[in-house]
């Protein structure tokens, strides 16, 4: 059965983008259908219940949720109906392997992968922690097999100050178990970068990467584009704004505005040198 999940988004989120509507994203038979309010989502299940009837397909209740995405602590009430069957209305969903939260934010998701790597790095704790093996044999080990499911979906994130710190005390807790380096031996982070003959790079590689990705959807010009940069209706919301990922990077990359990556980003040698640039010094 074709898997729907619905989110119905309060205040606007993704319904008008830049002047264009924008209600659903699709891969394969995973669909999220986007709206306003309750009511245009309803409609919008409504028209994909009826032309999968005529198809003879029908949806399953039990595999779709609703989910409300809302600043507020605790997110508004949506009743969404399949054949008079009420959808379970919840916090968080996968989609295409990433969690979706009801607050808009990339924590959960960040987590999760944080505890699948180091899942990931007790199942080869045998070779990453031997010392027969040399530390750099480790170290590509280790950027090979544990970092990439780490970093799955990154490209994505929004990286706070707290997340920052994180994700760098995640990088230490891998380098401290390499070394077979307890607690009790208090050793700061400096005196374990210098055994392991490493600087941090973690945090580096995942703002490389969104400036990769950044630079390509840009000059693609594509939806990725249009949801980066597009505008949406209405009034701000009180108190301060979060950090985009637009900001987060052009603070990484120097510039310090978003104008000025948009315009660096069509020259493809200028853009390649300000991520190597920002690579080589940045933290």
């Amino acid at each position: 059965m074709p898997t729907i999940r619905t989110s119905a988004a309060l205040p606007p989120v993704f319904q008008e983008v830049g002047g264009q509507n924008i209600n659903n994203l699709g891969y394969a038979d995973d669909t999220v259908l986007i709206a306003e309010n309750k009511e245009d989502l309803q409609n919008l299940l409504n028209i994909i219940e009826e032309e999968s009837r005529k198809k003879v397909l029908e949806l399953n209740s039990k595999e779709t949720d609703v989910m409300v995405i809302s600043r507020k602590q605790e997110s508004p009430k949506c009743d969404i109906f399949i054949n008079e069957v009420k959808l379970k209305q919840t916090e968080k969903f996968k989609y295409l392997g990433t969690i979706i939260s009801n607050d808009g934010k990339t924590n959960r998701e960040i987590s999760a992968r944080t505890a699948q790597a180091k899942i990931n790095f007790q199942k080869m704790k045998t070779i990453l922690t031997n010392k027969h093996i040399s530390i750099e044999t480790r170290k590509r080990a280790l950027q090979c097999y544990i970092e990439p499911v780490l970093m799955y979906g990154c490209k994505a994130w929004t990286i706070s100050k707290q997340i920052q710190n994180k994700l760098e005390a995640t990088e230490m807790w891998f380098l401290r178990r390499m070394l077979r380096i307890p607690w009790t031996a208090k050793k700061t982070n400096e005196r374990v970068l210098n055994e392991a003959n490493k600087r941090r790079s973690l945090v580096r590689t995942i703002r490389k990467h969104q400036a990769t990705f950044l630079g390509h959807v840009m000059r693609r010009g594509k939806l990725e584009h249009l949801v980066s940069t597009g505008k949406f209706e209405g009034k701000r919301s009180r108190g301060r704004q979060r950090e985009k990922i637009m900001d987060g990077l052009a603070t990484w990359l120097g510039p310090g505005k978003v104008s000025d990556i948009l315009a660096a980003i069509k020259d493809r040698d200028l853009w390649r040198d300000m991520i190597a640039n920002a690579y080589q010094q940045g933290t």
